[in-house]
């Protein structure tokens, strides 16, 4: 017959404590059923609607170097704006094969030799990874770089022969320590952030200043070098409009060259094989007894460039929806604004008048400030982008992160709780991949909201997960 043994029986209730303590502090991962975003603004009046679906069918083509829809390369990372934008549906964020509505390997393994491309597919790029974007820290001579760098060339493409150009030295570069990614951002809702104005961002930010203070978190807006106004799109706020936002994606992701960005990248001798601008607004052979200004907005999606309808969807396109509450995703929200998280993911937003039917005056949930903080060492980057320094980004909106695959700047983590942690700074204040020290501002201004995160017991650090898993 066994007897109890007391140190053994504490160590058995230890064990099961510590169990039930994991299992109560896991991420649920991407919320399944449907999809909560990817349509139109519900209030849309018929040509504004018709407007946002050509738009929305000229974000999904698919780019080649010549032929229909012509100018890819001579460097991409992409060949359609659908391949990086696409969870939990188009329009969304990086697609992965942990997807509960469309799981897929990374689309961009199978790019690299499309078309009998002879691309090599960087270590950083992997099936089961997200779609991502390479920068260098510094330039061969030393000084800041911090611009794209593109995964593939269009060479040995069958619609680019001649074509020699060669890939970067990725491998190089990553055994310096000077390769940083980014993953794509959801576009969802992002005329609700274009038509917000500076006045009621900068009135958000001054209205936590006092409670912001008290536990060490500051903040400051990206502005325009052009007119001084507040940039909101992009990891770093780099962004001023949804125009601007396409339009850089389009020459620098995929190579298209176009009305903003006329030029092309990486131009390489026997590279390029079309006129550019690549895309451009239709205005040859056009009827002018169409060319009013009572025409269908339909109509002039179809003579609109490619930019304008991709800012047209982001633009018309509705936030995503939350998942019902919960008595724990509602205990998950109090608790979120008691710790302080809420002091930079705001809850809360209004509009201006807007243009559009029923986008004016509407109070809208991004769960953002859309303003800049310093973020620590553990996730800097290196890289400045106007007025963001190397360890500055943008509060990211958490709408629709209950569906997202893929957490931080640089996909490094698919698990919530770790994306949480990783704003916390360790000790010293040693800065991103070792090639600069910011004695000014070494820690994170997170931190202490990630020590009141660390405070909490496991039941109320799983309401807060759950809860972000609802957005």
């Amino acid at each position: 017959m066994k007897t109890w043994n007391a140190s053994g029986g504490a160590l058995l209730i230890f064990l099961w404590i510590v169990s039930i303590g994991a299992w109560a502090q896991q991420d649920p991962g991407p919320r399944a059923g449907a999809a909560g975003a990817g349509g139109p603004y519900p209030t849309l009046n018929p040509n504004e609607l018709n407007f946002f679906n050509q738009a929305f069918l000229r974000f999904q083509e698919v780019d080649a170097v010549q032929g229909a829809s012509s100018g890819l390369g001579p460097t991409f990372n992409g060949n359609s704006c659908t391949m990086c934008h696409a969870q939990p549906a188009i329009g969304g964020s990086s697609p992965g094969l942990a997807s509960p509505q469309n799981a897929v390997p990374n689309p961009q393994v199978a790019l690299a030799t499309l078309d009998g491309a002879t691309n090599f597919v960087p270590s950083f790029i992997t099936a089961g990874g997200p779609v991502r974007e390479a920068r260098f820290i510094q330039s061969a001579n030393g000084s800041l770089d911090g611009g794209v760098h593109g995964l593939f060339t269009i060479a040995g493409r069958s619609d680019a022969p001649g074509c020699t150009q060669a890939q970067p030295n990725f491998a190089q570069q990553l055994a310096a320590n000077n390769v940083i990614f980014r993953i794509p951002t959801p576009l969802f809702g992002l005329g609700l952030v274009e038509n917000t104005p500076d006045a009621t961002l900068n009135a958000n930010l001054a209205a936590t200043a006092s409670a912001r203070a008290q536990l060490g978190i500051g903040g400051s807006f990206n502005t325009s070098a052009n007119d001084g106004t507040i940039t909101r799109f992009g990891w770093k706020a780099q962004n001023k409009s949804l125009l601007m936002f396409a339009g850089e994606a389009y020459n620098v992701e995929i190579g298209i060259s176009n009305e903003l960005f006329p030029n092309k990248r990486s131009a390489a001798a026997g590279c390029v094989f079309n006129p550019t601008p690549d895309d451009a607004s239709n205005i040859l052979n056009q009827n002018p007894e169409t060319q009013n200004y009572n025409m269908p907005l339909g109509t002039v999606s179809e003579m609109s460039s490619d930019i304008v309808n991709f800012a047209a969807f982001m633009r018309l396109s509705a936030p995503p929806t939350p998942a019902a509450p919960t008595p724990s995703t509602l205990n998950g929200a109090n608790l979120f604004n008691k710790i302080g998280c809420a002091l930079c993911h705001s809850p809360s937003l209004t509009t201006a008048a807007s243009i559009f039917t029923g986008m004016g005056g509407v109070t809208y949930h991004p769960y953002s400030d859309f303003a800049l903080h310093h973020v620590g060492p553990t996730l800097a980057d290196g890289v400045n982008q106007g007025a963001a320094g190397p360890d500055q980004f943008r509060t990211a909106p958490l709408w629709g992160v209950g569906q997202r695959l893929y957490f931080l700047h640089d996909g490094r983590t698919s698990d919530l709780l770790q994306a949480i942690t990783e704003h916390g700074s360790p000790n010293g204040c040693r800065g991103s991949q070792g090639r600069w020290q910011d004695q000014q501002n070494c820690g994170s201004e997170a931190d202490a909201v990630i020590r009141n995160f660390k405070t909490l017991s496991p039941s109320q650090v799983q309401d807060i997960l759950n809860f972000l898993r609802s957005l």
